[in-house]
């Protein structure tokens, strides 16, 4: 594994943390970029062990991995768990997105 030029802040390590301990998993964030969705790529969240290839970063106790494909597309992004009035999720500020949708899952280059 390689460092990733992306990062996990403290609120999404937090959370990728208690995740991983009620489904007995590491504390381990995989995010990949798939097409399809409405804007032309999503974001895919699960968590899983590092892959050989894959780049990784660490924040307070957990693991962000990305794999190589899908680093290309992520490259300077933030990685973020954010709790709003209309639901909390992890979100992802991406500087290589031309545009997005409202879900904000999905993203164009």
């Amino acid at each position: 594994m390689t460092e990733a030029s992306i990062s996990l802040t403290q609120s999404a390590a937090e959370r990728v943390r208690l995740i991983a301990e009620r489904q007995g998993k590491a504390p381990v964030l995989r995010l990949a970029v798939d097409g399809g969705g409405c804007a032309g790529f999503t974001y895919k969240f699960s968590l899983g062990e590092p892959q050989e290839g894959d780049s990784s970063t660490m924040c307070a106790g957990a693991t962000l991995v990305v794999d190589p494909i899908s680093l290309d597309m992520l490259a300077g992004s933030q990685v973020d768990y954010v709790e709003e009035l209309g639901g909390a999720a992890f979100r992802v500020t991406n500087p290589n997105a031309a545009s997005g949708c409202g879900c904000g899952t999905s993203f164009s280059i």
